[in-house]
């Protein structure tokens, strides 16, 4: 694998910046005085602020992007093989690296670099734990999927040893990372177009763990099945939290406020610590607190200070994010797209002030729909009424005869109100007419359902 001296910085060339995770990516590269370029199919405010920070932009991705200067290049899973500027570098016989072996390679050059996997909440707990860092003084490097508004977008340039980012377990790109600290969330069934089955995930998530120092730490979730396959053989420090009271941190007296945010006992092995107050709402960001809370602990924060930065937390992008209100209904938007997320997400809204919940539900890839579609029904069914747009394809082109109006007719099996309509205008004229004063709307998927949401607040 070609290896970057962060000591020599050169020209290094982005195919995708515009993704959450490049565009943060190199932004860290400018930063470090390397000369960055990249390509995308359109403009974004990322690409925009990229461009004012230094780098230089090509829309559209043609062979002629790939100049002469050009050192290394960066791509993802997501770009295909027929592209013309990875065809091109090949050609030319130039460094490439994946996104992922770039940011392992960046975390390289931290004492505490910290890794947070797990099928869900990745993006919720690194921010999380962000917040409590910047609160502590730590002067974190941090790169987040989404946009976190404590550091303005999604990446901060730190000054210190402590770095934090997400790792996805997709194509299995967390095996590139070098960690001191790794979180384990939770471990479920998802990505089916890559992996075999949950045992195969497992292994994967297996592999991460092992990839931690003698002198680096695990904090795994309790709750994963047989958690202990996970980590019973690490030669490093292992940590618990959970629901079950044996873990080494757990909750109790969970409660929710009139507004549906949440707050509960900290419990650390076995005894009370301290009451915990969230800015959040759902039992699944109890969850997530707990796991910011051991690593925060573990680097040696205070709990006065731990308990400040998860109070001044409000969420993340697309996180159950308030939107705002049209004709007196509630707009909120949410990435959820598993069933697990999903159910957690209409969980969390029983708790938030409502008359009826309305889910808009966009499904994610043909793959996921039809390895979990009674799932999905099953988790939407939670919602007093659901409205399904079409399938988001993103990489896919193969249908696996999968359709939303299929998935419609299956949450009306289960009782609950459901509707299928063929684009975002159709949906937003029924929204208008049969949404009521008081109602909740939820637009969730992580495709580009929030539009519809967007669209009605104009």
């Amino acid at each position: 694998m070609y290896k970057i001296d962060f000591n020599h910085p050169i020209h290094i060339h982005f195919i995708g910046i515009g993704g959450i995770s490049m565009s943060g990516l190199a932004e860290i590269l400018i930063k470090e005085g390397f000369t960055v370029s990249g390509s995308d199919t359109k403009k974004t405010p990322l690409t925009e602020h990229l461009e004012n920070t230094g780098a230089q932009i090509f829309y559209g991705q043609k062979a002629a992007n790939i100049t002469k200067d050009i050192d290394c290049v960066i791509y993802t899973a997501a770009i295909n093989k027929t592209n013309e500027e990875l065809m091109e570098a090949v050609a030319e016989k130039i460094p490439m690296l994946t996104r992922a072996e770039l940011l392992g390679q960046i975390m390289k050059n931290y004492d505490n670099a910290i890794a947070v996997s797990g099928t869900h909440g990745k993006t919720t707990t690194t921010s999380m734990i962000s917040h409590v860092l910047l609160e502590g003084d730590l002067d974190p490097t941090i790169s987040v999927g989404g946009i976190l508004k404590a550091i303005g977008g999604n990446i901060r340039v730190g000054d210190s040893e402590t770095f934090i980012t997400e790792a996805c377990e997709y194509t299995n790109s967390f095996l590139s990372f070098f960690p001191k600290i790794s979180v384990i969330l939770n471990i479920e069934e998802d990505h089916l177009d890559f992996f075999k089955d949950i045992e195969d995930i497992r292994h994967s998530f297996h592999q991460f763990a092992e990839l931690l120092p003698k002198d680096g730490t695990l904090i795994i979730n309790a709750d994963i099945d047989h958690y202990e396959e996970i980590c019973n053989d690490l030669s490093c420090n292992v940590i618990t939290y959970g629901s079950t009271s044996n873990a080494d941190y757990s909750a109790q007296n969970v409660s929710y406020n009139e507004k549906g945010l949440v707050s509960f006992d900290l419990i650390k092995h076995g005894r009370f610590i301290d009451r915990i107050v969230l800015s959040v709402t759902g039992d699944h960001n109890v969850s997530n607190a707990l796991a910011s809370i051991a690593v925060s602990e573990l680097l040696d924060l205070r709990m006065d200070t731990i308990k400040r930065g998860l109070l001044s937390f409000t969420g993340t992008d697309r996180r159950f994010e308030y939107k705002g209100v049209f004709n007196g209904v509630t707009i909120v938007d949410d990435y959820a797209h598993h069933p697990t997320e999903i159910k957690a997400t209409l969980k969390a809204a029983k708790h938030y002030p409502h008359k009826s919940v309305w889910c808009v539900f966009q499904p994610h890839t043909y793959t996921r729909t039809k390895a979990f579609f009674h799932e999905f029904a099953e988790a939407l069914s939670h919602a007093d009424h659901v409205v399904l747009a079409d399938i988001f394809a993103a990489r896919e082109t193969e249908t696996l005869g999968m359709t939303s109006e299929g998935l419609a007719e299956e949450i009306k099996k289960l009782g609950t109100d459901a509707y299928y309509l063929p684009d975002f205008a159709s949906i937003e004229a029924f929204l208008k007419e049969h949404c009521a004063p008081g109602d909740l709307l939820i637009t969730m998927g992580a495709g580009d359902v929030v539009t519809i949401g967007e669209d009605l607040l104009k």
